[in-house]
């Protein structure tokens, strides 16, 4: 881990409540989509844990929600201001999985831990069927992000605003996608719903409130098959057979 001082390059409203920045330092560190970063904010005694979207040796780019005091706080920052940061945390997902056809299954701002998931698997040589789920369509960010990889994009939005109407599983029994390994990210009862609904291996990121990021405090502990594991340091990625819901 490196603690490592980033300059705010933008700091962009891109959807209802959502931001995404985008920072100049060396992030290179950071080795796979699902990793992801501990920023400090000024007078908050936590850093705020956000996946890391995109990076390399210039810059790294996340993507947050403001929700409370701290993320609008983060809201508020101004390009040319400087934040540290702790870096890289966690262990991400793993595109060697996948044989042929990969199925990606994001909720939310789930979308942004599988951005550079996707950009790998395509890079390989993987056909990639994504579907996002917001709650509307003031909520969908990355779609055209994803479409612009040539990733092949399904948007579902609950209220019917934009795409498919209904949830992630009601697109995916319509779609009915080829895959031999799936990957999905966002709200726990999503991720639940998808792995119960999808036959076959996958890889599930897990999201729990986090104190330290990094392994020590064991705040963020969840229960596998494979006995008490930290979200942050054992995951947040693990394998969907090994998830105990």
């Amino acid at each position: 881990m490196k603690d490592i001082k980033f300059k705010i390059e933008s700091n962009k409203l891109i959807a209802r409540d959502i931001y995404r920045m985008t920072l100049s330092g060396d992030a290179s560190s950071i080795e796979r989509g699902g990793q992801f970063v501990d920023i400090m904010l000024e007078g908050r005694f936590l850093r705020r844990p956000l996946a890391a979207m995109e990076w390399s040796g210039r810059g790294l780019t996340v993507v947050y929600r403001t929700v409370g005091k701290g993320t609008a706080q983060m809201g508020s920052l101004k390009a040319g201001e400087e934040l540290q940061v702790l870096l890289p945390l966690g262990n991400g997902f793993d595109a060697s999985k996948c044989r042929e056809k990969a199925l990606v299954v994001c909720g939310g701002l789930g979308a942004s831990p599988v951005y550079t998931l996707v950009k790998e698997l395509l890079a390989l040589g993987r056909e990639v069927k994504l579907v996002m789920g917001f709650n509307s369509a003031c909520d969908v960010v990355l779609a055209d992000d994803f479409r612009a990889l040539g990733a092949d994009v399904t948007v579902v939005t609950m209220d019917g605003s934009l795409g498919m109407k209904g949830l992630v599983t009601d697109a995916i029994g319509e779609l009915r996608p080829q895959y031999d390994f799936f990957y999905t990210c966002g709200p726990k009862v999503m991720m639940k719903a998808v792995c119960a609904m999808l036959c076959g291996p996958g890889e599930v990121s897990l999201e729990e409130r986090m104190g330290c990021g990094c392994g020590i405090c064991y705040g963020c502990t969840c229960h596998t098959k494979k006995g008490p594991r930290r979200v942050c340091a054992d995951g947040p990625v693990f394998d969907k057979e090994d998830v105990i819901w």
